[in-house]
């Protein structure tokens, strides 16, 4: 699962400065769906719809996506992306953009 995040990460210019909404939005459906179900309604983990995610605040969100949930499978993204990927997931997760 990791390499498949490399290389969506690697091919997406959001390393180079700018976001690249089209990349992040694969990486949550195929990565975090990995683990949070293809439609982001439970699996796994915990299901990521707005609904769900209504306790967090952005800057919430986006520490868990980096930092992790120690004691479960989520692991820290941090290694992987930047704070503003995990801040622009975050947002399209609170939205209700992915559902």
């Amino acid at each position: 699962m990791r390499s498949l995040l490399v290389l969506a990460i690697s091919c997406a210019p959001a390393l180079a400065g700018d976001l690249d909404g089209d990349a992040l939005r694969r990486l949550v459906h195929q990565d975090c769906g990995s683990c949070h179900g293809l439609t982001l309604k439970g699996g796994l983990g915990p299901g990521l719809t707005a609904d769900m995610l209504a306790h967090y605040d952005r800057d919430g969100l986006a520490s868990v996506i980096l930092q992790g949930v120690p004691g479960t499978p989520m692991p820290p993204w941090a290694p992987l992306m930047s704070d503003e990927e995990a801040r622009w997931i975050a947002d399209y997760l609170l939205t209700g953009e992915n559902e």
